[in-house]
């Protein structure tokens, strides 16, 4: 009997129901033995955001300062699991505070001393820096990486804004103005997304993790968009400078991060479009550094 183990942290419900979908082969094997385990904070972030909490949690999340989160059971700390699949979002481009929190405790290291895990994000579209940031953490816990799965809202960049920002606002998954797309990553995507579940249930089955990423990606488990790669890259230099600016004046907190929100409603509608158009201009000139790229990001 191998045990399994499923960590995951959700606000909306959308990342709980893709970590059980790809957890239903392990699920239907009588041979695995899957425990869940949900990230709990010792105070919660709100569900739906207000606009004030949404933009506080700014600093925090981008700098990966951890909060407070609640014991985990003892059963699970005391259990060694063969594996482990690691679901998380993405807040400010960066993995989100629980996220954080949890991958830097002492709990996280103890479960992921030595064993091998697979990462599940479910984000807007931006997740290649957060992924890196995961990396960085893991190897400090002393995990495995050994796969990879990035789940994405497929609808346009600047769509997906506005149909995330009123879910997130909201609490509720609807279409936006009655026509808009359904908000985060498809029904379609979720449900199918069990197929990631027997690519990985079979690896595990084999005691064989070397060549699972590969086939991963053959099932469709990650596509890179390079303008994004580039987006994300460009925004995570500019978000340090004010994350840090924001930190380290907090008699000024409110202020700045109102002027942060004027910044970043500028940067969308009015910068990200300038972006795109540069890089259709030299895409063709960066092609070999695109297709190393994306080689590299498609990994682990």
């Amino acid at each position: 009997m191998k045990n399994v183990l499923v960590i995951y942290y959700s606000q909306s419900g959308q990342l709980e129901e893709i970590a059980r979908n790809i957890a239903k082969p392990f699920l239907n094997s009588e041979e695995i033995n899957v425990t869940f385990h949900e990230i709990q904070l010792e105070k919660p972030f709100p569900f739906p955001w207000d606009k004030d909490s949404f933009f506080d949690a700014f600093p925090e999340s981008f700098l990966q300062i951890p909060t407070a989160l609640k014991p985990v059971p003892d059963e699970i700390l005391n259990t060694k699991f063969d594996l482990v699949l690691f679901h998380y979002q993405v807040w400010y481009l960066s993995p989100s505070i629980p996220i954080n929190s949890f991958l830097k405790s002492d709990d996280a290291k103890r479960i992921l001393n030595n064993t091998p895990v697979v990462t599940i994000s479910g984000s807007r579209n931006m997740w290649i820096m957060a992924q890196e940031k995961i990396k960085t953490l893991l190897k400090g816990a002393n995990a495995q990486l050994v796969g990879n799965v990035a789940l994405v809202d497929r609808v346009g960049n600047l769509i997906s804004v506005i149909t995330i920002v009123e879910w997130m606002f909201s609490g509720v998954k609807k279409k936006h103005w009655g026509i808009l797309p359904l908000p985060g990553v498809s029904d379609k995507d979720i449900q199918e997304s069990d197929k990631f579940g027997e690519v990985i249930l079979s690896a595990l089955n084999q005691n064989n993790f070397e060549d699972l990423q590969p086939k991963l990606l053959s099932a469709g488990a990650v596509k890179i968009s390079p303008y994004l790669v580039t987006v994300d890259k460009t925004a995570n230099k500019i978000f340090d400078k004010w994350s840090n600016l924001i930190y380290k004046h907090q008699k000024n907190r409110k202020q700045l991060l109102k002027v942060f929100n004027v910044y970043l409603f500028l940067a969308i509608w009015l910068i990200s479009p300038i972006v795109y158009i540069l890089h259709l201009i030299t895409y063709p000139f960066k092609l070999k550094t695109i297709k190393k790229e994306t080689r590299y990001y498609q990994g682990v």
